[in-house]
């Protein structure tokens, strides 16, 4: 049996395309319209990934997705009519894993959804040793995936935890915009690149007086400075 997509739109037609493509893909596809189905489908059954549309009638799918992802480790893309950066943001810091603006290529959806789906099964197969990086007041603990801030816990996003991972793991290291992208994301990514220059702003809300170690190297890319 392949793996589970939700997908949810109020458009019959936009599913039925998505639906298509990912049954010749080899998914098992369930359908909801609306965030409030998609919440209660969630409470009943589990899946692989969510493909989840922003603007739907009774709830919008960023209010529904933080409600499934608040009680269910779920991956979920989002769809959305629009391509404000403000939908971006916003997804990514309740987050989501990825993102993508209607009109949309299926096929393109379906290599984003397998590579969403694959990080993820790989991310809870993994077995790691209890490992925890200490700097000044920061305490990144990679194994419960927890990062403290002067005793403080701050929350992150999964996608700005993976890109810290990455970063800290790579530390005093000069890396590339492709390599961060390609490792936090994936695939080599194509669309708009200020995706990962988002994610490093919201790192360095989060970390606070400690933001000074995520150095930016104009034409390069950043590292984590320690």
């Amino acid at each position: 049996m392949g793996n589970r997509i939700l997908v949810v739109d109020d458009e019959r037609k936009i599913r039925e395309i998505i639906k298509k493509y990912a049954e010749f893909e080899g998914y098992v596809i369930s359908e909801a319209e609306n965030g409030m189905d998609a919440i209660a489908m969630c409470e009943k059954e589990d899946f692989d990934l969510i493909i989840m549309d922003v603007m739907m009638p009774e709830l919008d799918g960023f209010s529904a997705a933080r409600s499934i992802m608040e009680k269910k480790d779920i991956p979920v893309l989002m769809l959305s009519a629009r391509g404000e950066e403000y939908d971006k943001i916003h997804g990514f810091e309740i987050g989501i894993d990825d993102y993508v603006v209607k009109p949309f290529s299926p096929k393109e959806l379906m290599m984003r959804a397998k590579v969403i789906i694959q990080r993820h099964e790989k991310h809870q197969d993994a077995v790691m040793e209890h490992k925890v990086f200490t700097t000044e007041g920061l305490s990144i603990d990679f194994t419960a995936r927890t990062v403290s801030v002067d005793g403080q816990r701050v929350e992150l996003s999964p996608k700005e935890y993976a890109l810290l991972f990455y970063l800290v793991e790579n530390r005093n290291i000069a890396l590339s915009r492709e390599q961060l992208i390609t490792q936090v994301w994936g695939y080599d990514y194509y669309g708009d690149d200020r995706t990962l220059d988002t994610h490093i702003k919201l790192l360095r809300n989060a970390l606070g007086e400690y933001r000074n170690h995520l150095v930016t190297l104009r034409g390069v890319g950043y590292k984590f400075e320690a």
